[in-house]
């Protein structure tokens, strides 16, 4: 039976598990958005003693997370077993680290998102950096970072919005899909609500990247694994005359001698409350013990 959907997830795992062994190389885009994320966090006031990072790739942020709560117990989870493979090793799976200050760094282990191999309400920090564009739909991930949370932790992630490839998209006049599907982030604060959270708080910000030429932004977007995985994309080979098309478009946007690449960054954080109702759907009254005279 055909995966229904828009995005190919197998598509998705092929172009991450390629550049795995070398994404060191080109993630500098999410560690940029990681450094902002982590900048938020100055803001929050959490202990949090277990906390998870959904499509942590390389691990990349939990270094950072694991000095600024360093009692949390850390677990990083991603789709492409070989993004958590040591670089020498060939075999991709489970592993910990051991360069993180503590006797045993984070675990990492390769999950879906969608289906968390973890508790209700065993986590207090659920972190996720650049994520849910690369989902068919966020709200399941979602659901499933309520699901995790304790009552009072926090959800804290970042995606893509919808202008972001705004330039690669009008290059191309070929009616093929070339960069994925985005949300905007008033539809994502509505499915946290969806979900449960309470004081959701979305914001965006609009990054410019620029390069050099068309074939350099190409080759940077391929070497993060950032090719188009959804399924409208052209599956065959792109002719001569498509590329040639595509690449005299985009050199119409170029501005300074430069050609622009927008990146619209979502931002969103939110709490786990105190449930409203019982799981059949009953009104939850709490009563608060009178003082005594």
């Amino acid at each position: 039976m055909a995966e229904a959907g828009f995005v190919d997830r197998n598509q998705v795992r092929r172009s991450f598990a390629r550049v795995a062994a070398r994404y060191g190389e080109g993630d500098f885009f999410a560690r940029e958005i990681d450094r902002r994320m982590q900048e938020r966090l100055d803001y929050v006031r959490i202990a949090p003693t277990r906390l998870v990072d959904l499509g942590c790739s390389r691990g990349a942020s939990l270094p950072a997370l694991g000095r600024r709560y360093p009692e949390a117990l850390a677990l990083g989870i991603d789709l492409v077993p070989e993004m958590l493979a040591p670089i020498d090793s060939p075999r991709p799976g489970w592993r910990r680290w051991l360069d993180f200050g503590r006797p045993e760094g984070p675990l990492l282990a390769a999950a879906d998102a969608c289906r968390l191999p973890l508790r209700s309400e065993s986590q207090g920090l659920v972190w996720s950096n650049l994520l849910l564009h690369w989902l068919d739909d966020p709200l399941p991930v979602l659901a499933e970072a309520h699901r995790v949370l304790e009552v009072g932790g926090l959800l804290m992630f970042s995606t893509l919005g919808p202008d972001s490839f705004k330039e690669l998209r009008a290059a191309f006049a070929d009616g093929y899909a070339h960069t994925q599907r985005t949300i905007d982030m008033h539809d994502l604060g509505d499915m946290l609500v969806a979900c449960g959270f309470a004081d959701p708080v979305m914001d965006m910000e609009v990054l410019t990247l620029t390069y050099d030429s068309f074939d350099a932004l190409l080759a940077e977007l391929r070497a993060a694994g950032s090719s188009c995985a959804m399924k409208a994309r052209r599956h065959g080979l792109t002719g001569r005359a498509a590329w040639a098309s595509a690449r005299a478009a985009y050199e119409a946007q170029r501005r300074d001698g430069k050609l622009p690449a927008t990146f619209e960054v979502v931002y969103g954080h939110a709490w786990k409350a105190q449930p409203k109702t019982t799981a059949d759907g009953r009104s939850i009254i709490r009563f608060e013990a009178g003082r005594r005279n």
